[in-house]
């Protein structure tokens, strides 16, 4: 805050105090929002969960300009201060303004407001961020037809269970906006769409409904919706402009079940993509981008800037453009891959198009596409020039925002993996940046993991590495990956394999260590009869005990199960599968080689396991080799006289 002078406060929101600053070196105004935070953990898990919202860009949403937590010692409390542009107006000024005058909001002004409003929250719910605290006053007006979303939330900071409370008997106003459900922390983006019903309804009614009769009518709506019939028929009789737009619109958007509330966009029907559809290539897909929905149209653009003819010029070239047709598409694509390479880039910019022709490429018969890879022997390596390796990247980075494209080119992508050189020309080409980005924006979305995940093992092995430095930050996103899906086995699966080949590259700094380390016990936990997700996890457990004696600790005395009794859960499992014990092998060899592990290994039994295992594999050199180097260094440390696995440590 030394770089602050504070000028004021304003009034203060559901989650924090609003503090109006200016920048002492430059005079610029902004507002900081201080969250009181429960603990450091709880500080620095908001704001982990809000670094992502920071790379936002969008005409219509006002990102933080700065993060950051501070002790304030006079009251000693830990802040979590959300550094945001400051603006004179925002939409709670001008409904206010609108109800001390009795007067009505020009049409014109809010159609335009309302397609500005629904562009930007079409743009998060793509990249799957929820704003969670949308209010007129978090609307903010940059000019008087320009407006900007601002102060988007975090699940931890929502979820503050004791400050809800506190605030909500301060003032039941700054919560009066929230949807049902989240009074009760549970937020998906129809959050959003019953706070924007919200904002509708006061901005047309403010001229003859006062503020506290809109508190009560939005607090009324979430137990009984039959109070909003009233007040819609009373916009129709008042003769309200729109009226009748907003009498089909709002019952949708402020219905009670959320599952029943209408979006933005049908899914389908945008360029985004709905979490959890997949991305491999023997499903059906969704419908192409553009393509004509049903009958039935449940969303909010569609209802008003198409059959209400609403105007706004921030949506008019995504609703009005002309998509190219399907049959034309699939007549251009009827053709060799060097044809449908021509009109990918004859069509960098029609997502339609692009979808289109992943798709057919995807289906393409294994006789067209070559030899199989290797590493992934389910998708065949393609003979493509390597010019197709800069067109998928271009296009990935072209339509970022819309997951579909992202998907399916990481299925080409892997497949095209079955060379070196590829591999090169995409690390050349800033793909590790891409994917790392995108497993970061997108940490809720487990198409994205699973295929950023796989994509990035494929670029990583058997490749030379051009660079290192994008890497640094793929720990971390690993880790988020499986802490946010510890259940999911595949996701284990792929996650082991990029920590493996991190470790190879001496990519995990020692303070990792801990948790890399936990992760790959948890994974092995999860499913130890799993092959392949077994095999990497051991080969990264060795490479870690390999470089620090420190991780090696962190192996056998992980908490909960050690990991010595997982070691030998996971031989008994797999005692016929030679590679798998040649990697558990290779782990104890490496645990075996520091002195204070040793009398561990010996009071866990692990010198007669290791026996029978150099009994059983006396064919494989890299085996006995390893079990020699474990079972000479246990009976340096076995007294005389003690079996091994019995207590006999002095």
């Amino acid at each position: 805050m030394e770089k602050y002078q504070i000028l004021g406060r304003l009034s203060p929101g559901a989650l924090g105090v609003n503090l109006v600053v200016e920048e002492k070196k430059n005079k610029v105004k902004h507002v900081i929002k201080q969250v009181e935070c429960i603990d450091e953990h709880h500080a620095n898990k908001a704001l982990e969960e809000l670094m992502p919202l920071l790379k936002l860009r969008h005409a219509h949403i006002s990102i933080y300009q700065e993060l950051f937590i501070m002790w304030n010692s006079e009251i000693c409390s830990l802040f979590l201060c959300l550094v945001m542009d400051y603006n004179d107006g925002s939409f709670q000024e001008i409904i206010q303004k609108k109800r001390e005058t009795r007067t009505i909001i020009d049409s014109e002004w809010m159609q335009n407001m309302l397609g500005q409003v629904l562009d930007a929250l079409e743009y998060l719910h793509q990249l799957d961020i929820v704003h969670r605290n949308l209010k007129p006053s978090n609307i903010v007006l940059v000019s008087s037809n320009h407006c900007k979303l601002q102060d988007l939330s975090s699940n931890t900071m929502m979820t503050d269970k004791a400050k809800w409370n506190i605030r909500a008997e301060e003032d039941p106003f700054q919560k009066s906006w929230m949807a049902p459900e989240a009074l009760d922390f549970s937020f998906s983006q129809k959050v959003d769409i019953w706070s924007l019903g919200c904002i509708i309804l006061d901005m047309a009614s403010c001229s003859f409904i006062d503020r506290a009769e809109g508190l009560l009518l939005r607090k009324s709506i979430r137990s009984h919706q039959d109070s909003l019939q009233g007040v819609l028929k009373t916009m129709e009789e008042k003769k309200i402009p729109d009226a009748k737009t907003f009498g089909s619109l709002l019952p949708l958007m402020l219905q009670i079940n959320p599952s029943e509330r209408i979006t933005i966009r049908e899914e389908g029907a945008h360029t985004g993509r709905s979490a959890g559809a997949s991305a491999l290539p023997n499903i059906t897909p969704p419908p192409p981008w553009g393509a004509s929905p049903g009958p039935l149209r449940r969303e909010v653009i569609h209802i008003t800037f198409v059959i209400s003819n609403f105007q706004s010029s921030s949506i008019a070239v995504t609703l009005h453009r002309q998509v190219v047709p399907a049959f034309i598409t699939d007549l251009l694509l009827d053709s060799n891959i060097a044809s449908i390479l021509e009109v990918m880039q004859s069509f960098s910019s029609r997502p339609e198009v692009q979808l289109r022709a992943m798709k057919r490429l995807l289906r393409m018969p294994e006789n067209q596409l070559g030899q199989g890879s290797p590493w992934y022997p389910a998708l065949a390596g393609l003979p493509w020039p390597m010019e197709v390796v800069e067109v998928l990247v271009t296009i990935m980075k072209q339509h970022e925002r819309i997951l579909d494209i992202q998907l399916y080119a990481c299925s080409l992508l892997l497949r095209s993996l079955g060379q070196e050189s590829a591999s090169e020309k995409l690390q050349k080409a800033g793909l590790f940046e891409h994917i790392l980005e995108h497993l970061s924006t997108f940490p809720t979305n487990r198409d994205v993991c699973i295929n950023g995940l796989s994509l990035l093992w494929a670029l990583l092995v058997d490749a030379i590495i051009v660079d290192k430095t994008p890497l640094e930050k793929a720990p971390a996103l690993v880790a988020e990956m499986l802490a946010t899906y510890p259940k999911d086995v595949e996701m284990a699966e792929a996650g082991c394999a990029v920590f493996w080949l991190l470790s190879l590259l001496g990519c995990i700094e020692e303070h990792q260590f801990e948790d890399v380390v936990a992760l790959f016990l948890q994974s092995i936990q999860l499913c130890q009869d799993r092959v392949p997700l077994v095999n990497n996890a051991y080969r990264g457990l060795a490479r870690l005990a390999k470089m620090s004696e420190l991780a090696a600790l962190h192996v056998v005395a992980a908490e909960g199960s050690s990991g010595l009794n997982l070691i030998k859960e996971t031989y008994e499992l797999h005692k016929d599968d030679p590679e798998v014990v040649e990697n558990v092998c290779m782990l104890l060899a490496h645990l075996a080689s520091y002195k204070e592990i040793l009398p561990e290994l010996v009071s866990n039994g692990i010198q007669p396991l290791v026996q029978e295992i150099k009994e059983r594999f006396t064919s494989s050199l890299e085996l006995v080799s390893y079990a020699e180097t474990v079972l000479l260094s246990l009976e340096a440390n076995t007294p005389p006289g003690s079996a091994g696995g019995e207590s006999g440590l002095p």
